[in-house]
């Protein structure tokens, strides 16, 4: 059954948080989410979400994009199923990024619209996402961990989110050598049977102090050290830092299209392989790249810090895929997490439990959101 789209609808959210988000590269003071309705001539409908945590005001710039560029080509076009549709699109739009230097913006608006058109046809099918995917076995929970965690208050954190049926934790680094050692032998030293640590540098050393910190970090028996230098940097410096960490190294969320990920699992540096399907490649490029990288015997760990959509979304692929890996699961201030995505599953001894109605399993609650939304605006296809 082919996808005539009748309308697109965006809804742009931003609330303000007490505690932002800190990285090596900046803070993230203000939570915004920027959610994609699709609607079929039949009248069936998916939600989709669009990367845009970072810069702050990012997703105003994508607003535009959806408005000039992305629905009008979209809506133009009849396509035989979702991948199709993002195949079409992105070959339809590549000038067109290329032209305005917007290569990831144009990659995160198809990525949420292709979410949105599996969202849809897995209703129309009355499946989950899940199923829609892989018929054979998709799983019915995945491993999760919480991620996100501020080295100010992570032991009050963690206690939180032990508390919440967390078993892993995942701590950002790369604030300097005696504070990260500091971190993370606190953390380390005061896990129970069972839990895991893992550490998240993004992107902060340069090859000289990943040198050290790689091997000093390692030594505590973390789960994996996670973009410890550039994700750009050549391969060289990954080779040497793979060789000298006594843990996995975990990457992937800054890379795009088919031939780098193809280069990352082949060459094997990366034991953990971390995609963001809203930044790139949506449901069809992250499942493909999701098998491949379990079938090289790596963990597929889905990258997600955002709303609800995007974090069920996650869930539904990685229970297609199966393999070790796990959920990442944000679980610092963000009251559109949860409102932008209902009913939402509670993680249970260290599992996420996914829904089992069709699609995504979820509806964001407009209503709820209301004193978030910053703009919505709907998008018609043209008469055919």
């Amino acid at each position: 059954m082919s996808i005539s789209l009748a309308r697109v609808e965006a809804f742009l959210f931003r609330a303000e948080v007490k505690e932002p988000v800190k990285t090596s590269f900046g803070s993230i003071p203000r939570r915004s989410v920027l959610l994609l309705r699709v609607e079929d001539t039949d009248g069936a409908h998916g939600w989709g979400e669009v990367w845009c945590n970072f810069p702050p005001f990012s997703a105003d710039n994508k607003m535009r994009l959806l408005e000039t560029v992305i629905c009008p080509a979209a809506l133009s076009s009849t396509y035989l199923d979702p991948a199709d549709a993002w195949h079409t699109l992105t070959a339809r739009t590549h000038r067109w990024a290329l032209q305005g230097a917007e290569p990831g913006p144009f990659a995160a608006c198809l990525g949420g619209l292709d979410l949105a058109l599996w969202d849809l046809t897995a209703r129309r099918e009355n499946k989950t996402l899940r199923a829609l995917l892989n018929t054979q076995q998709a799983l019915d929970a995945v491993p999760a961990y919480a991620s996100g965690l501020n080295p100010d208050t992570a032991p009050e954190t963690v206690a939180r989110c032990r508390e919440g049926g967390f078993r892993a934790y995942k701590v950002k680094v790369a604030f300097g050598a005696d504070k990260d050692t500091r971190v993370v032998s606190s953390l380390a030293k005061d896990l129970r049977a069972g839990e895991r640590l893992m550490v998240d540098a993004n992107q902060g050393w340069d090859l000289v102090e990943a040198r050290r910190m790689v091997p000093r970090l390692g030594a505590f028996g973390l789960g994996w050290i996670e973009e410890p230098i550039a994700a750009d940097r050549p391969l060289s410096e990954w080779a040497e830092l793979a060789l000298l960490s006594p843990v996995a190294l975990a990457g992937g969320e800054n890379v795009m299209g088919y031939e780098g990920f193809s280069g990352l699992i082949g060459d094997g540096y990366h034991g953990v392989v971390q995609p963001d399907m809203l930044k790139w490649g949506g449901v069809t490029g992250a499942y493909a790249v999701g098998r491949r990288a379990v079938m090289a015997g790596r963990s597929y760990c889905p990258h997600w810090l955002g709303s609800g959509v995007g974090l069920l979304a996650a869930a539904q692929v990685l229970a297609a895929v199966g393999g070790p890996g796990m959920l990442e699961h944000d679980v610092m201030e963000n009251p559109l997490r949860e409102a932008l995505g209902q009913p939402f599953p509670r993680v249970t001894n260290g599992a996420f439990p996914l829904p089992d109605g069709p699609g995504l399993g979820v509806e964001p609650d407009l209503q709820r959101s209301e004193e978030w939304l910053v703009t919505r605006a709907e998008y018609r296809a043209p008469k055919r």
